[in-house]
């Protein structure tokens, strides 16, 4: 129990102080005008309140992401408190809060035209392709889920409520985003931070002791903690999804200086999300045994509905039901609305056809169809491509804001260090991993050890080129 309440506080403590040292490190201006005003078009770039972007931020971060990892989280004990609390504090948010605010610095860029920026063409070629693609995997993922329950609670099949799904999707991405999005996001942002407090609150009065930390790897499939548990748990911990969500809102803010709040702030958010699910998917099931067999038998909506239902009561299971539909849904809708607008500002120069609201519908349908064949394939394989190139997209974004400091002569170490340590965390998983080349674990481990020496040789050689840069600089000055 003081593991939890103590991991809750520094989530807290960190957004108020260690939010302000990378706002001031990254430097704002409220007396320049935002692209919500100097770009606006009544489509994307429409000037909205901060608390409304906040809850809108939340939600399109969120989904099931902080639930479902959450959950399979848990499998490996208490030690994934560390991992979301430190994970949040000195990646996620760090993570976010640059994403959005490079995106407004910028006119509202998308998260592959600031990697072109910072880290050179080649380099935005590559993750446009797999930014697009992870958006495609995310929406197919979080729509087979909530058309399966909708089947299964409503005379409708499968077919039609993905119909209906995807129709929703379409209007979503389609409309001007105060139309739908700006209207019930911030009603559903509210509904899982209602979820999330109603369980907090009925685990803690329930009398169940929430295990205090342990630095022991307790999953009982024995998988190894490294570098698994940072893959598995990504929302709520960092998370490159949230890095092409935050333009959504960064072209909607009306000064620089809510950036703080709606960035680092709907991380952090997350992040108790997280956290609180994690303590009570471990609690409730008396360990992670009796987890990995409530997960086996109902997979984590399963899970969710039962600890719902069980702690409080037809409310839990009416809101378990919400979330499992409602809250995948919408990150589906905007992950394709974010794809839609990377594929409009990479294809729009090249071709009028992606260019006015012929480039909106043409955009939409491209990458819609694909998404839908994707949705009928097996959530859990799906999921395993998503947990991995999300993490490669967080592990780029880190170091484009690192690249950004660097030639703006700033304190670089708030976005280098995470970046060099999800640099191990995917070059090693990549070997590991089933969906990777599935390679023995000590090999694995020497294989991405080397690589990640490689990227580190060429941090080293900018920061050389960075510092030669600044010193030439100096003597020009005198």
């Amino acid at each position: 129990m003081i593991t939890f309440f103590g991991a809750l506080l520094f989530l807290i403590v960190g957004y108020f102080v260690y939010s302000k040292v990378v706002e001031r490190i990254f430097g704002i201006d409220d007396d320049k005008p935002t692209p919500a005003y100097t770009q606006q078009d009544g489509m994307d770039y429409v000037p909205m309140p901060w608390w409304k972007g906040s809850l809108i931020q939340l939600l399109n971060i969120a989904g099931l992401g902080p639930i479902f990892g959450a959950i399979m989280g848990a499998l490996y004990g208490p030690v994934a408190f560390i991992w979301i609390v430190v994970g949040c504090i000195f990646a996620g948010a760090v993570h976010d809060y640059f994403s959005g605010m490079l995106s407004l610095k910028h006119n509202g860029a998308q998260f592959p035209a600031l990697v072109g920026k910072y880290l050179g063409k080649p380099a935005q070629s590559f993750i446009n392709v797999i930014s697009i693609i992870l958006m495609m995997l995310v929406a197919a993922a979080f729509t087979a889920g909530p058309a399966q329950l909708i089947a299964q609670i409503t005379p409708l099949n499968f077919t039609v409520a993905l119909i209906l799904v995807f129709a929703y999707f379409l209007l979503a991405a389609l409309l001007p985003v105060n139309k739908i999005i700006g209207k019930i996001y911030p009603l559903f942002g509210a509904i899982i931070i209602f979820m999330a407090v109603a369980i907090a609150g009925a685990l803690v009065f329930s009398g169940q002791s929430i295990p205090n930390l342990t630095f022991s790897n307790l999953h009982p499939g024995e998988l190894p903690l490294w570098p698994l548990l940072m893959v598995t748990i990504s929302c709520g911990a960092i998370s490159g999804f949230h890095s092409t969500q935050s333009p959504i809102v960064a072209r909607t803010l009306k000064k620089q200086s809510e950036g703080r709040k709606v960035f680092y702030g709907a991380m952090v958010g997350e992040g108790v999300i997280t956290l609180i699910w994690a303590a009570a998917a471990m609690t409730f099931f008396s360990g992670t045994g009796g987890l990995q067999a409530a997960i086996a038998a109902g997979g984590p909506a399963g899970v969710v509905n039962e600890m719902s239902t069980s702690l409080l009561g037809t409310l839990g299971g009416i809101l378990a039901i919400l979330g499992v539909i409602i809250l995948p849904i919408t990150t589906g809708d905007t992950a394709l609305r974010s794809s839609r607008m990377m594929l409009m500002d990479s294809l729009s120069k090249a071709s009028k056809a992606f260019q006015g609201k012929k480039g909106v519908v043409i955009s939409t349908l491209s990458v819609t169809i694909p998404t839908i064949l994707l949705a009928s394939i097996d959530y859990s394989f799906l999921w395993r491509y998503v947990g991995w190139s999300n993490q490669v997209v967080a592990t780029v974004m880190l170091w484009t804001a690192t690249m950004y400091l660097l030639k703006n002569q700033k304190f670089h170490w708030i976005t280098s260090i995470p970046a060099l340590f999800m640099t191990a965390v995917v070059t090693t998983y990549i070997f590991y991993a089933p969906e990777g080349l599935g390679l023995d674990y000590t090999l694995s481990l020497i294989l991405g050890s080397l690589l990640w020496l490689a990227v580190a040789i060429w941090f080293v050689i900018q920061l050389w080129k960075h510092r030669d840069s600044d010193i030439q600089a100096t003597v020009d000055h005198h």
